[in-house]
């Protein structure tokens, strides 16, 4: 599988995402939640970034952000991820890789596919069956971005969220559009508009996670070699 360009580190926003090792639960109890949230605050004063949208699921976690300074992603995460293994190793006695390998993520355009990526992410619960209604859930930013919660890690981001954003993200996402969102997730390919998409792609060098997987399909009229050094069929 390609892998994204480490070298992009502008003020681009990201979705940023891991899961434990071998899908193993890495929020066990609600003080390692908690624990996790206070981490992402405290790493913004260390590797400065902006968060607008994040979920802590038991063995996985979303979060949509945008870097202030080269470097500033890699170093925020991986300052994240670092503390919270010493945490889980020290509280749970145990050892070894919590996480499944090194993050994952890909970069959003900033327009209605901003607000798309936010609405994936504080309506995981929802999808997973984890709750009936996305403020239910304590360990996202929804509560935060609809005013049900007084202290906030999140910041405006750089599309206003629209009045009716809880009944936004509880509505079903529409199976092309998940889907989509689960390709860009899996390849780390730019997600937006399709022009948008090729065009950043092109530019960045990203081109081979959005080409089709497999090898290319051979023309009609292509002649295969019989070995001979001539034609067949």
């Amino acid at each position: 599988m390609p892998r994204t360009s480490r070298g992009l580190r502008g003020r681009f926003i990201y979705h940023v995402y891991n899961r434990g090792n071998n899908r193993q639960r890495i929020f066990r109890t609600e003080e390692d939640y908690q624990f996790f949230v206070e981490l992402m605050a405290n790493a913004k004063q260390i590797h400065p970034v902006k968060i607008f949208a994040y979920c802590l699921l038991p063995n996985h976690f979303h979060v949509v952000l945008q870097a202030e300074e080269v470097g500033d992603l890699s170093g925020w995460v991986q300052w994240l991820l670092g503390s919270y293994t010493h945490h889980h190793h020290q509280i749970h006695k145990t050892e070894g890789h919590l996480w499944q390998d090194r993050f994952r993520s890909f970069i959003v355009q900033e327009d209605a596919h901003f607000l798309s990526v936010m609405r994936f992410v504080e309506g995981n619960p929802v999808r997973r069956g984890l709750v009936e209604f996305a403020d239910q859930w304590p360990w996202s930013s929804h509560q935060e971005n609809i005013g049900k919660k007084e202290r906030r890690i999140v910041c405006p981001g750089p599309i206003e969220l629209p009045p009716f954003w809880a009944e936004f993200v509880n509505s079903p996402i529409l199976n092309a559009e998940l889907t989509r969102l689960q390709e860009c997730e899996l390849r780390q390919s730019p997600y937006g508009d399709p022009v948008w998409q090729f065009e950043f792609s092109r530019k960045f060098g990203l081109e081979p996670t959005i080409r089709p997987r497999g090898r290319p399909r051979k023309k009609r009229n292509e002649k295969r070699n019989d070995g001979n050094g001539g034609p067949t069929g």
